[in-house]
């Protein structure tokens, strides 16, 4: 019942703009900060995360592998992780206030969002994760109210070569 009216119902999908956009502007300002700002560089960042890795009750690490990932491959490729991060905060906001692409859009988000979370960030991702999962669950009600309501036919009719939805209902 819920899945339906987040997916279908246009009150949902005026509140879902309202998160979306919401969303979008913290994405986008973050990758904006960092882009125009005196040059980003994650290299104290990552350094910190593989020197302090998150740690259980146990005193054990948790996400070992996310720390040898950040050690051996995001560390030595720092320059690659420095473009990026913020040219794909930046894109991801413009993405979500835009409603275009919007599930695309979420679904970077998130994985940017746990990859924070991994490294050992909390800050305001687990906020950020719960609004994401709704806006992803929502698919195209997500951004109906957006450019995907261009976008997604265009994209199926064109690129997937598939009839629109409406064309599939009626016929």
């Amino acid at each position: 019942m819920l899945a339906k009216w987040l997916r279908e119902n246009n009150i949902a999908a005026g509140l879902l703009t309202v998160i979306r956009v919401w969303l979008g502007y913290n994405w986008m300002t973050a990758g904006w900060g960092k882009l125009t700002g005196e040059g980003f560089d994650a290299t104290g960042y990552l350094k910190n995360a593989v020197a302090n890795p998150v740690k259980g009750p146990d005193g054990h690490m948790v996400y070992g592998w996310y720390v040898n990932f950040l050690d051996n491959f995001a560390i030595p490729n720092v320059d690659l992780f420095n473009f990026i991060v913020p040219l794909g905060e930046f894109l991801i906001g413009l993405g979500l206030i835009l409603g275009c692409l919007t599930t695309a859009a979420m679904f970077f988000g998130l994985v940017m969002n746990f990859s924070f979370f991994l490294a050992g960030t909390v800050s305001h991702n687990p906020t950020d994760i719960f609004f994401g999962f709704i806006l992803l669950f929502a698919g195209y009600n997500a951004g109906k109210y957006g450019l995907d309501r261009w976008v997604v036919p265009f994209i199926r009719k064109t690129v997937l070569k598939r009839e629109p939805e409406a064309a599939q209902k009626t016929a």
